[in-house]
């Protein structure tokens, strides 16, 4: 890592600490939302639609899908319009930084609130619900990353363009509620008709969490959903870049 790109990170990561709303909703909601479910005494219930598997089983990938939605799709988009709002890009842009530096800066700030949600997520279900430990743990660290590289690339393409904070997650909001029915918080993707199941894969989201969820049951990630992460992160990566002004 180079040293301005560290020191980036560095400054990004105490600016984010300033407001810890911000890092509560990010951080806290999922797991709350896991909890309230696993309260619920049908939802940790074997159900024979769903495979044999109970409703709370479903729910530990989807939450950490929330978790990163918010984090880089509300967050994210939000604190960068913020900044060329109040004039921080304008001054940023006198200095020899590239845009794509400031973008990755925050990206690293993401990776370990990722991890944290996603810990929580899983032991939180383990402790208190009786939920698995991922059986391939290697494909579930690599679908944890590849989401959450697609979701922020996302989130960056919004950033690179919102003028003001409230323009930033407006368009946020834009993608973040149907990114959270593709991940399936409001009807778990198992309960969708084919049809939709089949289309909700081709987002981050859908494809991010049945990569975790086929983790967690023991079995490798497909290939047709660590393809849809790549190509989102490769795609949306690029115009995010190519969109971003520093006014």
């Amino acid at each position: 890592m180079s040293k301005s790109l560290t020191k980036l990170t560095i400054t990004e990561w105490r600016l984010f600490r300033r407001e810890p709303a911000a890092m509560m909703f990010g951080l806290a909601m999922p797991i709350v939302l896991l909890v309230i479910l696993g309260s619920i005494p049908s939802f940790r219930k074997h159900q024979a639609n769903l495979g044999g598997q109970r409703v709370i089983d479903l729910y530990v990938p989807i939450v950490i899908g929330m978790g990163l939605a918010t984090l880089c799709l509300l967050l994210l988009p939000g604190a960068m319009a913020t900044y060329r709002e109040k004039g921080v890009l304008r001054r940023m842009s006198t200095t020899p930084v590239p845009p794509s530096r400031l973008l990755l800066a925050r990206m690293l700030i993401d990776f370990p609130l990722a991890l944290i949600v996603m810990i929580l997520a899983v032991l939180i279900g383990v402790v208190a619900f009786g939920t698995k430990v991922p059986h391939q743990p290697v494909g579930f660290l690599i679908a944890l990353v590849l989401t959450t590289l697609a979701t922020q690339a996302l989130g960056l393409i919004i950033a690179a363009v919102a003028r003001t904070e409230g323009m930033g997650r407006g368009l946020g909001m834009i993608l973040y509620y149907p990114m959270l029915f593709c991940a399936g918080v409001w009807v778990p993707r198992a309960d969708m008709p084919h049809v939709l199941r089949r289309i909700t894969e081709f987002t981050p989201m859908g494809s991010g969490v049945q990569a975790l969820q086929d983790s967690i049951a023991g079995h490798w990630p497909a290939a047709s959903q660590l393809g849809i992460l790549v190509g989102f992160i490769v795609v949306a990566g690029a115009l995010a870049a190519r969109l971003f002004r520093w006014e």
